[in-house]
């Protein structure tokens, strides 16, 4: 007995690693194609449904397309109602579990296949790099899935052998929902409802479970997916706590149509005088985890709308708007994150311009109440920042890296707002004013350009003339210095007067030069990104 316990734990314990380096290395892999594919497909709700059917297929985990899809709600990429369809999908698509296990795991003894697949894999990792190696990974994984498959076969036929599971009967409807809790417990131990349902695919397929007992352990093993999204969901933001609750009221109520109606529909189906009789018991598994993932679907798709203002007003979100973005479920897929960053580092750099020139236009400066709230989110960007892990992918490690060079310019600037008090001398000495009018308006002609990856002519024209007012500033700073002097001394400013205007000249310099510095990583950035697009297209 003691063997065919060890034989059970290795084979779910092979089958988990499979399933976690093929996820890992496809999510990687398609990581910046999860995000264009999200934006660009999820126009309506039945497109965001099939995208998500889709994604799930392609990375083979509801989980990744969940946690990829809170991320791009954060962002601002998709909308709360987009997010729903396609994690409607993702419960559907991760169905697919189930077929393959039927048709592939347990049809055909491919344990001798999984091997040399396994060392296929494991080479590529070794002696390759960036997606070479990712698919290395990808591929050692999936043979790693069949070989639990096959030691999990062996381990069930000992269970049937050696354990009465006569016990846990449908005859009842307490045993029923017993089933159902069964069932529910396995995915949330096992942190994997594939890996449940594939153990109990197994345990059909060696005749240790009956059809009937199969089918209602399937739906609490459904039920049990939530788990992962609820904890992610506990301390998490407003968005987060919404996809939770989307998974939850999805599983649920698929879950007791399939108990009350599908169960019922299924065996009676079942009978030798109907089709189903003919049918393999674990195909016909596979196709009621289908079965009642689809019905969720067509109750819930119509219902998008009202359940997004549903949701919306028993969730409100309290948080700074900025704060919610670094949700760390996006950390999950790095290019979700890396995506995410980018976003909030893009939107506090306008932030913060916008606070310069209000100040050199009006003299109006930024609260404290408001640098308080932008060095807590500079804080929680960077904590982020350090938190995304990218393994092989060059794109990514190119994108991380310019941002974290940014993030150095960011503080720099905050580091500005802190004496921006000077634009008010500033104000008052004419040359030096010129040059800080001449500084927001190459800003203001620039726009959002500066920030935005289709338009890198307009960038390269303000890193151009930026460093042109750069270099203008440094040829005449002694002139300028003396002109201060000047003013000091036609107007009779005193000695502190004077120092405040030689200060703010400096400050106002430093602030050119900065910005100079920043724009020339966001040209290098933008270059770097047009290079990896052309190689991808060449690949």
């Amino acid at each position: 007995m003691f063997e065919v316990f060890t034989q059970l734990c290795g084979g779910i314990g092979l089958f988990l690693l499979g399933m976690t380096l093929m996820t890992e290395s496809l999510k990687d892999i398609a990581g910046e194609t999860l995000r264009q594919w999200l934006g660009r497909f999820t126009g309506s709700p039945f497109k965001a449904m099939t995208s998500g059917i889709a994604l799930t297929l392609i990375v083979q985990s509801s989980t990744a397309t969940t946690l990829a899809t809170i991320g791009f709600v954060s962002a601002g990429v998709l909308s709360f109602s987009q997010a729903i369809g396609v994690i409607i999908g993702a419960n559907i698509g991760t169905t697919s579990t189930g077929w393959i296990v039927a048709f592939l795991g347990l049809k055909f003894s491919i344990g001798q296949v999984a091997l040399p697949l396994i060392a296929i894999g494991a080479l590529l990792k070794i002696l390759a790099h960036g997606r070479t190696a990712l698919t290395g990974l990808a591929l050692a994984g999936f043979g790693l899935i069949f070989f639990g498959i096959d030691l999990l076969q062996v381990a069930m036929s000992g269970v049937a052998e050696h354990l009465d599971l006569s016990i846990f009967s449908t005859e009842s409807f307490a045993a029923k929902l017993l089933l159902v809790l069964f069932g529910l417990v396995m995915t949330v131990v096992l942190q994997s409802s594939s890996a449940a349902i594939t153990a109990t695919l197994a345990a059909l397929a060696s005749q240790a479970i009956q059809l009937d007992q199969a089918l209602v352990l399937v739906i609490g093993q459904n039920i049990g997916t939530v788990a992962t999204a609820v904890l992610a969901a506990i301390g998490a933001n407003a968005n987060a706590k919404r996809t939770a609750a989307v998974h939850v009221c999805f599983n649920v109520v698929s879950a007791i149509f399939a108990f009350c109606i599908l169960v019922p529909l299924f065996l009676w189906l079942y009978q030798p005088q109907y089709f189903l009789s003919g049918w393999d018991h674990v195909v016909i598994v596979a196709a009621f985890h289908t079965a009642f993932s689809v019905f969720g679907a067509l109750f819930f798709m119509p219902l998008i709308r009202p359940f997004e203002q549903l949701l919306v007003k028993y969730i409100p979100a309290h948080e700074d708007s900025l704060l919610q973005v670094l949700d760390e479920a996006s950390l999950a897929v790095p290019a979700v994150a890396i995506n995410t960053a980018e976003q909030v580092i893009f939107k506090t750099i306008l932030t913060q311009y916008s606070w310069i020139l209000k100040a050199i236009k009006s003299a109006e400066l930024v609260s404290a109440n408001e640098l308080k709230q932008q060095d807590e989110l500079i804080y929680k960007l960077q904590d982020y920042l350090e938190k995304i892990v990218v393994p092989e992918n060059s794109t990514d490690q190119s994108r991380l890296f310019s941002l974290l060079r940014m993030m150095v310019y960011l503080k720099v600037l905050r580091s500005d707002l802190e004496n921006l008090k000077h634009v008010v001398s500033i104000r008052t000495q004419p040359a030096i004013h010129q040059l800080a009018l001449d500084f927001i308006q190459i800003l203001e002609n620039a726009g959002n350009s500066m920030l935005d990856t289709r338009s890198s002519e307009d960038l390269s024209q303000l890193y151009i003339e930026m460093g042109h007012l750069k270099q203008w500033s440094k040829q005449h700073r002694s002139e300028l210095r003396e002109k201060t002097n000047i003013y000091a001394s036609t107007y009779q400013l005193n000695a502190a007067k004077t120092f405040e205007l030689l200060a703010a000249q400096r400050w106002l310099d430093r602030l050119v030069a900065h910005s100079y510095r920043l724009i020339n990583v966001l040209n290098e950035r933008q270059q770097t990104l047009t290079m990896h697009q052309i190689d991808d297209e060449h690949v």
